[in-house]
């Protein structure tokens, strides 16, 4: 196969995957014109058409999906033994990309990204935030980290994070105005800032007691969904928020904010670095999930 038609059955893969030619040219580093007349090119070369496209959706034809599902599983096998040479290298190299949620991003990341590029400066590391829970197969990650709960039962785990308790905050400024509340459902007389998920759910206010779980259903004048905003807005005491103990412990260490109900905290999982179960392991995320079990270990 000439070096032209391996570029080709490639961009094709990735719009038949990623089913959006914007998506596509991201995941390949190229403008999405460029893509566009890749596509043409091979399809001009095999004389079949391999896409319906329409202004919103791209959709493979039945040639299309022949051609997909004859060709990704090779590629796959490619893309592993071109990876796996990399054990033999000294020096660890290859791009490492990470599909994150935000509070992981933080808590996880932050804290490993410059000792880990000083570690391994021949890795490139990508991370890109998602609060969503897409498919990392799909976008072509090497893996994600996200909360226990919200990882497909058949992805492989490796711990991230110790666990964190979910707690109720406030700023010294509006405790100062309101009585602060003495049980879970104290919560209903104040004003309650809540976080609304990426499928339009709000999240839930859960307390836990004495092997008592009880949801407390809340209100309030504000809901966001990003969790920095959902933090300066308790900070700047518009209301009381519930968020990861972890992710706040700075601000109150500093007593920025303030603790409340702890006796009704409840545990949460762990978050978690999760990738597809596969024969070889890319050596960057191999490199990675040493240097991630290390420094937990340091942590714990």
């Amino acid at each position: 196969m000439r070096g032209t038609e391996f570029a080709e059955l490639s961009a094709f893969i990735a719009v038949a995957e990623q089913g959006n030619f914007a998506k596509a040219a991201i995941q390949l580093g190229i403008v999405p014109s460029t893509l566009s007349q890749t596509i043409r090119n091979l399809e001009e070369r095999l004389g079949v058409r391999l896409l319906n496209r329409t202004t919103r959706s791209v959709a493979l034809t039945e040639a299309g999906e022949r051609l997909l599902n004859r060709s990704r599983p090779a590629f796959l096998e490619l893309q592993e033994a071109v990876e796996s040479i990399g054990d033999f290298r000294n020096t660890p190299t290859g791009t490492l990309r990470l599909s994150v949620s935000s509070v992981p991003a933080q808590l996880v990341l932050a804290p490993l990204i410059k000792q880990f590029l000083m570690a391994y400066p021949a890795i490139s590391l990508e991370i890109i935030i998602d609060n969503t829970d897409s498919d990392i197969v799909s976008g072509r990650f090497d893996a994600g980290i996200r909360y226990g709960m919200r990882i497909e039962k058949d992805m492989m785990r490796v711990l991230a994070s110790p666990a964190s308790r979910l707690i109720v905050i406030a700023s010294p400024d509006y405790l100062q105005r309101h009585a602060a509340p003495q049980i879970p459902q104290d919560l209903q007389m104040h004003n309650c800032i809540r976080l609304r998920k990426f499928d339009q759910n709000l999240v839930p206010w859960l307390f836990e007691k004495d092997q008592n779980v009880l949801e407390v259903a809340v209100n309030g004048s504000l809901i966001v969904n990003d969790i920095d905003l959902l933090i300066k807005a308790v900070k700047d005491g518009i209301g009381i928020g519930c968020m990861v103990e972890a992710y706040v412990a700075e601000e109150i260490r500093q007593g920025v904010l303030i603790p409340l109900l702890l006796d009704w905290s409840t545990a949460t999982h762990s978050y978690y670095l999760y990738y597809a179960n596969r024969h070889q392991l890319p050596v960057p995320l191999k490199i990675f999930i040493q240097f991630l079990r290390a420094h937990l270990k340091k942590v714990s």
